[in-house]
């Protein structure tokens, strides 16, 4: 029984932890608004962006956060964690967070 507490605690820390980097992502980014275009997007692409690119974007910012943590050790020693950063976490939440939605 203890050692399935323990393993219930190990992932619930795990996922605070991957919980709070993804609401780090989309705040870093909600300041820099490069989409300041003023188009009206048709109903098509309006639905497409909500139901299928939007959860795309989310579910690659979600493993973009996870190949950082493993890289994380590498891009220290290589000091290009910003750039590292900027790649794989920062820009698929910037395409999903920030752009207008129907805008590709």
């Amino acid at each position: 029984m203890q050692l399935v507490n323990r393993k219930l605690a190990s992932w619930l820390m795990a996922a605070t932890l991957a919980a709070t980097q993804l609401g780090f992502a989309p705040a870093a980014v909600a300041s820099s608004s490069e989409y300041n275009g003023a188009s009206n997007p048709d109903a098509g692409a309006v639905f497409f962006d909500t139901l299928v690119m939007r959860p795309v974007g989310l579910v690659g910012t979600v493993a973009g956060t996870a190949a950082f943590l493993v890289s994380l050790p590498f891009s220290a020693l290589g000091g290009n964690v910003g750039e590292v950063a900027d790649a794989m976490i920062v820009a698929p939440a910037r395409y999903t967070f920030v752009r207008p939605v129907g805008e590709f």
